[in-house]
């Protein structure tokens, strides 16, 4: 682990492997942190933050440090891209995606760090009265396993280029890209303690740093069932918490849409990184016209997938992430054929590595259990509207709110129904693309607060105000 500018072993000694979700096989070993680990890894933050070497070095020199580990990483890129896809399993050509994003938001968030700014208020007094942004001080960051290097970045970029400390703790099975980069940020030169990385399982080493008091702010991705527990541990201590949660995202296909590029978008949405996406397009919505043409095309489409190690050239989707989460959605897959009607794929394979091929179910009621509950691999549910207004109410009937996509050549119609969807995230006529630029996160229980853009920058930022009498007179009051 990477605690307080130096790599150490577990104290208690215990470790974990590491599995090649393409094969099974043991790919590394890791320490196991135990909350003594969590507890030297709060202090190093702790300590490098009110020691104040960080927070009070200026904007530019903030700039400078995150620009050359972003360069740091880009020399690295081939080397970063092999190994997310031997821990995760995603293809390949995903992994470069991700990684090339992360550099462009290290990049992204070092040019934020010179526009900062405080502002300047008129009040009904003789007061010079200005409000000033400063960090909030030890950030707990807690990651999933989908997008283990972009979702690291997405963390720390912005609680660091505000002055802010952090100790994060990867996803248990997929940590290596996050020590990995732990290298480079040692390498660049950062003062120590002003990054911690902890590795181990979230009940034990998780339940350690949300409950740590020493703690100022939460910010997780992951389940929601797990977003809501870290909600309850920060309210009895009033942290600062963003969650970034679940999702059972709609997908609304009119019968004026394109549909050949209508079916290349919907496969993306649904397959991409085998659907093991908190915004994957996992429920289509299909106006009754184009009902039956569209499943007809999209399950060609879902034939050409090629399925296999993301390392070879030609594999278009990899195995899932672990060999409980291909048995958590092999058992969706079962309640989905007593539901509704298999239309293709619902075979797994998990001898050599956690092979699932795209699977899809139409003639999906709303009430079925493949359509609320969010299953998270290679699964989608097909249902029909026929008005509107039907199609609008299908989108909303979930408990989640995170993405949300419409397929037409109606632009009236796209400004007139995108308010009516209560979700954080948006796609017309495409799907997944994300932007460092715009905010990110959901409504209902998909989460709270956003990531990303200027959005990301204000979650780790307290906002103080300051007012200077300008009078010389005494108040008089008494």
């Amino acid at each position: 682990m990477y605690i307080n500018g130096d790599f150490v072993k577990a104290k208690s000694g215990k470790t974990r492997d590491i599995i090649n979700p393409a094969n099974g096989k043991v790919m590394a070993t890791v320490p196991e942190a135990q909350p003594e680990d969590v507890f030297e890894a709060v202090i190093a933050a702790r300590e490098a933050f009110d020691g104040q070497e960080w927070s009070s070095k200026t904007a530019l020199e903030r700039q400078d440090l995150m620009l050359a580990l972003a360069q740091k990483i880009r020399d690295k890129f081939d080397f970063f891209v092999e190994l997310e896809t031997q821990n995760n399993g995603k293809p390949k050509r995903e992994a470069e995606f991700d990684i090339d994003d992360s550099i462009n938001c290290l990049k992204f968030y070092a040019g934020l760090a010179t526009k900062i700014h405080g502002e300047t208020m008129s009040v009904p007094a003789n007061s010079f009265s200005f409000v000033t942004r400063e960090p909030i001080g030890v950030c707990a960051q807690i990651i999933p396993w989908n997008f283990p290097f972009l979702m690291l970045v997405w963390k720390i970029a912005p609680a660091l280029i505000t002055g802010n400390t952090v100790v994060l703790k990867p996803s248990e099975i997929t940590p290596l890209t996050a020590l990995e980069f732990a290298k480079c940020f040692d390498e660049v030169g950062f003062p120590k303690g002003v990054l911690n990385i902890i590795t181990g399982d979230g009940t034990v080493a998780g339940n350690a740093l949300i409950s740590d008091t020493r703690i100022d702010k939460i910010a997780f991705t992951g389940g929601t069932n797990t977003g809501k527990h870290i909600a309850k541990i920060a309210a009895e201590n009033l942290k600062k918490v963003t969650l970034e949660l679940g999702g059972k995202n709609p997908v609304i296909i009119f019968d004026d849409a394109n549909l050949d590029l209508t079916v290349d978008w919907a496969l993306f949405a649904a397959f991409a990184n085998s659907g093991q996406v908190c915004t994957a397009g996992s429920r289509l919505l299909v106006h009754a016209d184009i009902y039956d043409v569209f499943v007809q095309k999209f399950v060609e489409g879902a034939k050409k997938i090629k399925l296999g190690n993301g390392l070879l050239s030609e594999t278009t989707m990899g195995p899932v992430v672990s060999k409980a989460h291909f048995d958590k959605i092999m058992n969706y897959i079962q309640i989905g054929k007593s539901e509704a009607n298999l239309a293709f794929g619902g075979n797994g394979n998990s001898e050599n590595g956690y092979f699932i091929e795209p699977t899809i179910f139409v003639d999906v009621k709303p009430s079925d259990r493949i359509a609320k509950e969010e299953i998270f691999g290679p699964v989608v549910a097909i249902m029909k509207f026929e008005s509107e207004e039907e199609a609008i109410h299908l989108a909303n009937d979930t408990e989640y709110g995170l993405g949300f996509g419409i397929f037409t050549q109606n632009i009236t119609k796209v400004h007139r129904i995108s308010p009516k969807i209560k979700a954080g995230i948006g796609w017309v006529n495409w799907y997944h693309p994300t932007f460092n630029e715009m905010p990110w996160g959901g409504y209902k229980q998909s989460g709270t607060g956003r990531e990303l853009g200027l959005y990301g920058i204000e979650n780790y930022l307290e906002v103080k105000q300051v007012n200077i009498n300008l009078d010389t007179d005494p108040v008089g009051w008494y």
